[in-house]
C-alpha cells in the first residue's frame, strides 16, 4: 500500500513536500511517479523516477520547481514543491509502475496507487 501525505493549503510562492511511503512491498527498484488531478481535468504525470538508474523526468509545468527524491531505506518518496501557483492546485497520487526501468508520465504504466494528498495553492 502506499500513504501520501504533506499535501495543504500554501500561499503562491510558497512550498509543500509530499511524502508517499510504501507498505507491503519495496519499491527501491521500481518505477515511482507522482501524478495530479485538478477539477474537471484528465490526471496528469508530473514526475517519475526510474528504479534501474535513478533517472527522473519532470514535466515541462513542473520542471525547475519540483525535485522527485526518495529514500530507499524507508521506503519513502518525496515531492519537494517550491515556487507553487495558483494552477498546481490539485489532488496529488504516488504510484508504482509495472516495470523497474523507462518511467512514463502514462497512468496506464502504474499499477499501484496512494489514495491522492490535497495541494490548494491560493492567489
Amino acid at each position: 500500500q502506499l500513504q501520501a501525505s504533506g499535501g495543504g493549503l500554501v500561499q503562491a510562492g510558497g512550498s509543500l513536500r509530499l511524502s508517499c511511503a510504501a507498505s507491503g512491498r519495496t519499491f527501491s527498484t521500481v518505477v515511482m511517479g507522482w501524478f495530479r488531478q485538478a477539477p474537471g481535468k484528465e490526471r496528469e504525470g508530473i514526475s517519475c523516477i526510474s528504479g534501474i538508474d535513478g533517472s527522473k523526468r519532470h514535466a515541462d509545468s513542473v520542471k525547475g520547481r519540483f525535485t522527485f527524491s526518495k529514500n530507499n531505506a524507508k521506503n519513502t518518496v518525496f515531492l519537494q514543491m517550491n515556487s507553487l501557483k495558483p494552477d498546481d492546485t490539485a489532488v496529488y497520487y504516488c504510484a508504482t509502475g509495472k516495470t523497474r526501468f523507462g518511467c512514463t508520465f502514462v497512468p496506464g504504466d502504474y499499477e499501484a496507487w496512494g489514495q491522492g494528498t490535497l495541494v490548494t495553492v491560493s492567489s
